[in-house]
């Protein structure tokens, strides 16, 4: 997608920049005669090594420090946020948030987020927007977090989808959840499962509402509910290249489909000029609205990555999506072996075969490139299992435990996948 003109002035202070505070980046550009945005690298895993393999005994104490999953050798990165990046992020979020939650009459907000950089300012964030707040510990049963929600009768939800996804899963029929909206970050959230998971709570598929983010970036999007589309946050330059274009040559994707692409204006902490997320987005595109122009796109869809191998080609977005059209709740994991897919539905639902059928059917023909590998000999036929809710999907870490937040994607160099902010 071609950068618009009037960014290449914002864009060359921050080239300056990045070559200023990074050594590396600017050992690594060289010398240059004239800026030319087509020429400037792509920031691959690979080029972020030295970022990522920094002394951290260098950094200033005064910087906050999150960590996420590493590359295929295990290491975890350390991402770096100073005191003015803090700040950046926390305005993005007031200002997203803010917007979500036009329209609403909420004075209460609960964040259930785990751990990591969300969690860490969601408190302070919904608080300096004048509304009560307390978070949820990570670490409690399912069970504990329901209580906390009959406790504290929040108005708004701040959760990711895989925890959610437990708490509706021990919750009874009955629960009275008593949100007016739930705001989501994390792992993807289609629209079959949205609509699924607003019946459950007894709010409207419009009530529960989705957000982008990265650990390295920070606030990317938020979905918008009055055109259907993720819209790209002020400050935020998205781009969208092919694959080849990042070094992945051997992956192919859809029409419509490329990799995600960001140039952050305010981060600094962080090499943000063109730094590849390895997330795939769908239908990236600059549109006029109100007479701005902005940046929307469908959804992101899935990761990619050499680390893993056929799981570039597994989108549990369109998987999810597949499901929910079919049914009203369900835990949905999805194992690649080999060449061998399976996906595992742990479901409450009484389906009969008529509706078991409609949904393989359903993932077979919405999910084009799992077709297409099943076809070329790349995947064998896709296994479709149904579980009962009560029985433990045999669980590939093989532990039997049934931890609040659970993994989506399996494969056999496993990837924690993406870790947004």
């Amino acid at each position: 997608m071609p950068i618009s003109m009037e960014n290449l002035p914002s864009l060359f202070v921050k080239w300056e920049e990045v070559r200023q505070l990074y050594p590396w980046y600017k050992e690594m550009t060289g010398e240059y005669a004239s800026f030319n945005w087509e020429e400037v690298p792509l920031l691959t895993q690979e080029r972020l090594l030295p970022y990522y393999e920094s002394d951290e005994s260098a950094v200033p104490q005064d910087w906050n420090v999150y960590r996420t999953s590493g590359t295929s050798g295990g290491k975890r990165k350390a991402i770096y946020y100073d005191a003015n990046d803090e700040n950046g992020y926390i305005q993005y979020k007031k200002e997203m948030f803010a917007e979500l939650l036009k329209g609403y009459q909420v004075s209460r907000a609960l964040s259930d987020m785990g751990t990591g950089h969300a969690e860490a300012t969601a408190v302070q964030i919904f608080e300096e927007l004048g509304l009560a707040c307390e978070s949820v510990p990570f670490g409690l049963p399912a069970a504990a977090h329901l209580v906390r929600i009959a406790e504290y009768r929040p108005d708004v939800l701040y959760t990711m989808p895989s925890l959610l996804d437990g708490m509706l899963r021990v919750a009874p029929p009955d629960f009275d959840w008593g949100v007016q909206c739930v705001i989501l970050v994390g792992e993807p959230a289609p629209p079959a499962w949205r609509q699924r998971v607003a019946e459950r709570l007894g709010i409207t598929e419009q009530d529960v509402m989705d957000t982008l983010g990265s650990i390295e970036i920070g606030t990317i999007a938020y979905y918008d509910r009055s055109i259907g589309r993720y819209v790209v946050m002020d400050g935020i330059i998205a781009e969208g290249v092919e694959p080849a274009e990042a070094g992945l040559s051997d992956i192919e994707l859809p029409a419509g489909e490329q990799l995600l692409v960001l140039t952050s204006l305010v981060r600094r902490r962080f090499p943000a000029l063109r730094f590849v997320t390895y997330d795939v987005v769908r239908d990236l595109k600059v549109e006029e609205r109100n007479g701005k122009l902005i940046t929307t796109f469908e959804a992101i869809v899935k990761r990619v990555g050499p680390e893993l191998k056929h799981g570039e080609k597994i989108s549990i977005y369109d998987i999810e999506n597949a499901i929910f059209k079919h049914v009203r709740q369900a835990v949905v994991k999805v194992l690649v072996n080999g060449n061998r897919l399976q996906v595992n539905i742990t479901t409450a639902d009484d389906l009969d075969e008529e509706a078991r059928t409609a949904v393989r059917d359903e993932l077979h023909s919405t999910i084009p490139a799992i077709g297409a590998m099943i076809r070329g000999g790349l995947l064998e036929q896709m296994d479709v299992w149904f579980l009962s809710d009560s029985t433990d999907t045999a669980s590939p870490e093989g532990t039997g435990k049934k931890p609040i937040k659970q993994k989506k994607l399996f494969v056999q160099q496993s990837s924690e996948g993406r870790d947004r902010g």
